[in-house]
């Protein structure tokens, strides 16, 4: 998410959170990592907020997906802070189940796609470009030559998902969805 997109936007306290702990009937969230981070919460803040038999839903992006691909991508020039794993892994079962397997009743996961569609590769990556928190703060970190050549592997990266068969972007990108039912 792009900063702006957050404001205004506070941290909330873990006096907060714990106000509203177990009584949420079900937490949605699609950019929960981004939410998270921005609210100072942790990986398991939606089991703190969700009381028993409340449903917690999530859209991940898997690792190799077109957006996990994008995390790939801007790694390779921006590493991410020491200590932190990719968002990606929350597409993972595996992720998912560390996360919440010991304190669910189920999880039912199932794979999507979301389909990008944008007038060219290059119109995608001016609106990532400006207003998608990851590849804005590289492009924000990068000195000129690598920004160049960040654009073109994000580029590249495009046609090598595009399905338009002409100059615009239609690009599936997999996804996640998973619902965990609370113990």
């Amino acid at each position: 998410m792009a900063p702006a997109l957050l404001s205004p936007s506070r941290k909330l306290t873990d006096l907060e959170v714990g106000a509203t702990a177990r009584m949420l009937d079900a937490a949605v969230d699609t950019e929960l990592r981004t939410l998270l981070r921005a609210l100072g919460l942790t990986d398991n803040s939606p089991l703190r907020v969700c009381k028993r038999g409340g449903k917690i839903g999530l859209a991940n992006w898997t690792p190799g997906g077109f957006i996990g691909q994008v995390f790939k991508t801007v790694g390779k020039y921006v590493p991410p802070p020491h200590g932190t794993r990719s968002p990606a892994l929350w597409g993972t079962e595996a992720r998912i189940a560390e996360l919440f397997q010991a304190q669910a009743s189920a999880i039912k996961l199932q794979q999507r796609h979301f389909v990008f569609r944008y007038r060219s590769a290059r119109h995608w990556l001016d609106i990532f470009r400006t207003y998608y928190g990851p590849v804005l703060k590289t492009f924000a970190a990068l000195e000129p030559a690598a920004q160049t050549a960040i654009e073109q592997d994000l580029i590249n990266l495009v046609e090598q998902f595009n399905r338009s068969g002409n100059s615009s972007m239609v690009v599936p990108s997999e996804y996640l969805e998973v619902v965990v039912t609370r113990l």
